[in-house]
């Protein structure tokens, strides 16, 4: 397998590297090491230069908001209201449910992600919201594609 990197600076090594991690974080070095095709010593420094390069920005865990006790998660369309931007961007970044948001173009300022245990929870958490903006919900049925990596080739 050719280890020549693409236009991204990736070789096939590290694209190894970069899916088993994925796979597993927690993998063991050795167990990294077999996966990418190197040596442990070897296997460290590709990892290390891929945090260098912040293409390895963090390593992290998946838990399942269900488990705790969030059964419900909603996709939340924000538009504060005039003047209203930073102080909607606060609450948002304030109240724990909401465990992702991204600021976005368009008619929307902010589309964020809520986890709750009920809709008496959500509806709670949204008039706080509502006050300072117009929102528009909608309740996941179910996420058939789940945080991923990117392609780690491109135009291959």
């Amino acid at each position: 397998m050719s280890a020549s990197p693409n236009d991204n600076g990736i070789d096939d090594i590290d694209q190894r590297i970069l899916q088993a991690l994925a796979d597993n974080a927690r993998i063991s070095l050795k167990e990294l090491a077999q996966a990418a095709g190197l040596s442990s010593p070897s296997a460290a420094e590709r990892l290390r230069r891929l945090e260098e390069r912040r293409i390895i920005a963090a390593f992290t865990i998946d838990i399942d908001a269900a488990a705790l006790g969030y059964p419900l998660q909603a996709i939340v369309r924000v538009r504060p209201l005039p003047g209203q931007l930073h102080v909607v961007q606060h609450i948002i970044q304030d109240t724990p449910q909401f465990v992702e948001c991204d600021k976005v173009t368009g008619d929307d300022c902010f589309i964020a992600r809520l986890v709750v245990a009920s809709m008496a929870e959500l509806d709670t958490i949204l008039d706080k919201v509502a006050e300072k903006a117009e929102t528009s919900t909608s309740m996941v049925k179910a996420s058939p594609v789940k945080r991923r990596l990117p392609p780690l080739s491109r135009g291959r």
